[in-house]
């Protein structure tokens, strides 16, 4: 069967499917391949198109102390740099999972002295979305694609108490119901299409190990480079010491500090990324899914519908059939 799935190949390649539903359309050679050893593409920091442009919204509080000092004194000069900096993607939630994104990265806060329960997403700001309207739209979207398979990482949790995590976790139980997958063996897309599981929480937390349907922590490779080169050696670096169990992400994106902000002042991180694309999917192109040393698993970046990002990541899956073959 492997034989005629690859002459199939030949005739499509996984990264020209339909990337709205490309997890339905994979080969059936891959439907009893473990979630995990999958080239799967992410969204890093996916929900910053919605950030809060108003000047009365207050800069999150992960931001060093000498950049709220500034927002706070000369804000019109500083918001406009903070915003070109924190934006990280620009298309909706549903936008991204029609593209293909199948990782969504979820940083949540609780808004400083705002006296409801409401929880938001942040980066550099907050969003002015809330985390139960995103979740929302996601419970939506899976609705109309029964087949396709989405990881929510909820990390970075910024100013939650107790409660609002159990607030924040009836709210998730609530929005996806059964589609909601709990912690198992074989994750596979056979065995999760056969129960209709959808969703897989990861949750940053220590109460994640006292709920079933809470996934630990999945680990984030994050080199803090503002340079391609720099970061693929990082990555390099750290394939030789072999890949986690189970899910992990390997993030290019890039991080910007303060100095190269200042010293790029017309610049914002778009540019940014959209010169060290053609580099970095390069890299991308020679990596392999899998579970063998040096094998990588979802991919999350910036700016995910630019420069074939998606695709280029889902067509990694074909190195998979090929040693099946």
């Amino acid at each position: 069967m492997s034989s005629v799935v690859v002459s199939h190949l030949g005739e499509l390649s996984l990264g020209e499917l339909p990337m709205e539903s490309w997890m339905s359309h994979l080969p059936c050679a891959l439907w009893d391949t473990p979630l995990y050893h999958l080239a799967i593409p992410g969204s890093h920091n996916a929900i910053t198109y919605c950030l809060d442009m108003n000047d009365r919204s207050p800069v999150d509080l992960t931001q060093p102390d000498m950049l709220q000092k500034l927002d706070k004194y000369m804000k019109p000069l500083i918001r406009p740099f903070v915003y070109k900096w924190a934006i990280t993607q620009e298309y909706t939630i549903k936008q991204q999972l029609d593209c293909g994104v199948r990782y969504c990265d979820l940083r949540i806060a609780h808004r400083p002295n705002d006296s409801s329960t409401d929880l938001y997403f942040y980066h550099g700001v907050y969003t002015t979305l809330t985390v139960e309207t995103v979740l929302m739209e996601i419970r939506e979207w899976l609705d109309a694609h029964p087949k396709e398979v989405v990881i929510l990482s909820f990390s970075h949790f910024l100013g939650l108490s107790q409660e609002l995590h159990m607030l924040l976790l009836t709210t998730i139980r609530n929005v996806f119901t059964s589609k909601l997958c709990p912690k198992m063996e074989a994750l596979t897309l056979r065995r999760l299409w056969a129960v209709g599981y959808q969703v897989i929480v990861s949750y940053e937390h220590n109460i994640a190990s006292c709920h079933s349907d809470l996934w630990p922590h999945i680990p984030y490779w994050w080199a803090n480079k503002c340079k391609a080169e720099a970061l693929i050696e990082e990555f390099e670096h750290r394939k030789q010491h072999g890949r986690p169990g189970g899910f992990f992400v390997t993030g290019i994106n890039l991080t910007e500090d303060l100095k190269y902000i200042c010293t790029h002042p017309t610049e914002s991180l778009k540019d940014l990324v959209m010169s060290t694309y053609p580099t970095l999917l390069s890299w991308v192109k020679e990596q392999t899914p899998g579970s063998r040393v040096g094998s990588l698993n979802i991919i999350a970046g910036d700016f995910i519908t630019e420069s074939h990002f998606i695709p280029t990541v889902v067509r990694l899956n074909e190195k998979l059939l090929k040693w099946s073959s």
